[in-house]
């Protein structure tokens, strides 16, 4: 299978080595250079970390690695979250997350594009570059992990750092074709910063393109997070629970409505009838069962988002129209909107609580419509109202596990017929990462994913 544990395997086994991997890497990113996908290369920082690795046990031993402008912070990998206005600044010290990924073998070099301040499903931040997705270079890769989605599809690295605040993992994942978690609130330790923490609704780990990368990735970086949340059950190690046979469940199914395109509603009503022949009862939930859920979670995004914003950005004279939008709305937000927000988000979980109550799994749209082309979600006017609506109807059902803390996944289910990806989601209740990741197994089984690109430096 080519994935980063194929190549690990291959660095261990010596079909290659963990510095003819990175040159394979470092040479595919500067021949894509125009797909925009990366912001910033440390060659020779990583060389040093690759001509270090010794054949050991590590899952991800000598694999290439990319870091999101975003989120946690790797040594010598600095972060400007996209923006003219963090250049320069102190960095802080490294996350636990970055010493994990290079615990579990991995070697950081460089980091993806971002939008400014992860502030759209696009990434085209005003300071470059533009990301572009590699299966349509005329359409966004998504955002705000769209540089991390767009190097896995191309091949660059197998894996990379993603971050998910309101579908941000995950819409990538989905305009590129490809794996994307929100684990459990908890379970990846976001400090000793927590910049990126958002109140809960950020949480991090990567985009890959298989079901066992992200299972290991886990398994490698998740537990004792260290972090504001007690640290969830997840019942085990995932990979080896991959394989398992899942006992019969209850699987309630969203088509969602007319907003969203016939070939995706076609696709989760596809991945709904697999799920049914394998043994598990299908429950059909109307898109109006959601839509309170909907509104809310992305009432309580916006007012964390734009909060944030005016706690971080101090001079608006070198940030986009859009961001400064989002700054002033959070400074002038009282405290009881925000309280009311905790208040909502609250509500969210536990109504979600009770739907699990009825059902094991929710399986959803992940988006509306095909990737929209580059500058459908502008950010050089400040009309913020405008782009919250176009975000939500892009992606009307990923906030809600962000506001929740629940597990959410995308996989491809299909290919439309302009040959891009048919995602579909997946949410599940509190710490059943791994049911989610299983019964995406069952959907890979009935339509195999394929890949255009190969991934630089694996063997074969």
């Amino acid at each position: 299978m080519g994935d980063a544990l194929a190549l690990a395997e291959a660095i261990r086994t010596g079909s290659t080595t963990a510095s003819k991997a990175l040159e394979d890497a470092l040479r595919r990113a500067a021949e894509l250079a125009d797909l925009g996908a990366i912001r910033l290369i440390a060659a020779d920082l990583a060389r040093v970390q690759a001509a270090e690795v010794r054949p050991g046990g590590v899952s991800f031993q000598g694999v290439p690695f990319l870091m999101k402008d975003l989120g946690a912070v790797a040594t010598g990998l600095p972060v400007i979250c996209g923006s003219r206005a963090m250049l320069g600044l102190p960095q802080p010290p490294e996350a636990e997350l970055a010493a994990r990924f290079k615990r579990a073998g991995l070697v950081p070099f460089g980091v993806t594009t971002v939008p400014e301040f992860g502030l759209s499903l696009s990434s085209e931040p005003a300071i470059g570059p533009v990301a572009r997705n590699p299966l349509d270079p005329t359409r966004t890769p998504g955002g705000s992990s769209g540089g991390a989605a767009a190097s896995v599809a191309a091949g660059i690295v197998a894996v990379a750092h993603a971050t998910d605040a309101g579908g941000s993992t995950r819409v990538p994942a989905a305009c590129c074709g490809l794996v994307g978690l929100k684990p459990t609130r908890g379970v990846v330790p976001g400090g000793p910063g927590f910049g990126n923490h958002l109140g809960g609704i950020a949480a991090e780990l990567i985009v890959s393109r298989s079901l066992r990368d992200t299972a290991a990735m886990l398994d490698a970086v998740g537990g004792r997070a260290r972090g504001p949340a007690s640290d969830p059950d997840l019942g085990g190690a995932m990979l080896p629970r991959l394989a398992q046979k899942l006992d019969p469940m209850r699987v309630g199914v969203c088509l969602g409505d007319d907003s969203i395109e016939l070939q995706r509603r076609d696709a989760v009503h596809h991945a709904a009838a697999v799920l049914s022949h394998a043994g598990h009862k299908v429950v059909l939930f109307s898109p109006e069962t959601l839509a309170t859920l909907v509104a809310d979670a992305a009432v309580v995004f916006e007012r964390i988002i734009t909060v944030n914003l005016a706690r971080t950005v101090t001079d608006e004279s070198n940030i986009e129209p859009m961001t400064a939008a989002a700054v002033r709305r959070g400074r002038t937000m009282s405290a009881c909107s925000l309280q009311q927000a905790e208040a909502m988000s609250v509500q969210i979980s536990y109504r979600l609580w009770q739907i699990f109550d009825e059902i094991d799994a929710l399986l959803t749209p992940m988006l509306s419509s095909a990737p929209p082309l580059i500058n459908a979600f502008p950010t050089d006017h400040d009309d913020i109202e405008l782009h919250f609506r176009r975000m939500t109807a892009f992606a009307p059902y990923a906030t809600i596990a962000n506001v929740s803390g629940n597990p959410a996944l995308t996989v491809p289910h299909g290919i439309d017929s302009a040959g891009l990806p048919l995602p579909v989601q997946l949410i599940g209740p509190m710490a059943q990462d791994a049911r989610l990741l299983r019964l995406a197994g069952l959907l890979q089984t009935a339509v195999p994913w394929s890949f255009r690109f190969p991934i630089a430096g694996l063997p074969g």
